[in-house]
């Protein structure tokens, strides 16, 4: 099994190039879904709340993005419940899909959580930062947010270090999609 990890800076276009590379491929694993399904929870929202001193009665999505913003701490709080719970998720769907040739992985803080080792090659997706912006802008609308969490992650310069393909996002969905087939087809 070929296990591939997709990974890169916020709004740099990580899902829509794991979509593109699994599509007839392989499964995909997404953090970030898993990250969603977890919020859909009230166990887990009861958890945070609990570890955040915040209140479920009040909008508790909207809250929490203020306390992020308001206080450094709390994303690293918040990833320290979120990390464990979605590591657990990967090493099920792992499981689940043994007999599998190729599995994708979008994983966003992939290199942070040191997770390289796991994946027979890593491929980081890149583009500007304003680019970033705009794209976090049109999709969720809160500029401040985007910059909190850019703030936790590793540099650009620092994560292409650490991966073993890098995938500069900056232009067209042909042109990613172009650049993208160069390197699966190493795999294929």
């Amino acid at each position: 099994m070929i296990k591939i990890g997709v990974t890169g800076s916020i709004a740099s276009g990580k899902t829509t190039a794991s979509k593109l590379l699994s599509k007839k491929r392989g499964r995909l694993f997404s953090a970030d879904k898993i990250v969603k399904e977890l919020y859909k929870k009230k166990s887990f929202k009861s958890l945070v709340a609990k570890k955040l001193g915040l209140s479920l009665k009040t909008d508790f999505k909207k809250r929490l993005v203020l306390q992020i913003l308001q206080k450094k701490t709390t994303l690293k709080k918040l990833e320290k419940i979120i990390h464990p719970l979605v590591r657990r998720e990967m090493f099920l769907f792992l499981r689940k899909n043994k007999s599998s040739k190729i599995l994708f992985f979008e994983i966003p803080l992939l290199v942070e959580s040191k997770l390289m080792g796991y994946f027979d090659t890593v491929i980081f997706i890149k583009a500007k930062k304003r680019l970033r912006l705009v794209r976090y802008n049109n999709k969720y609308g809160n500029p401040k947010l985007f910059f909190r969490l850019d703030q936790q992650q590793i540099k650009d310069s620092k994560k292409a270090k650490l991966c073993d393909h890098i995938v500069v996002n900056n232009g067209t969905l042909k042109v990613l999609k172009k650049k993208l087939f160069n390197i699966i087809k190493l795999y294929d």
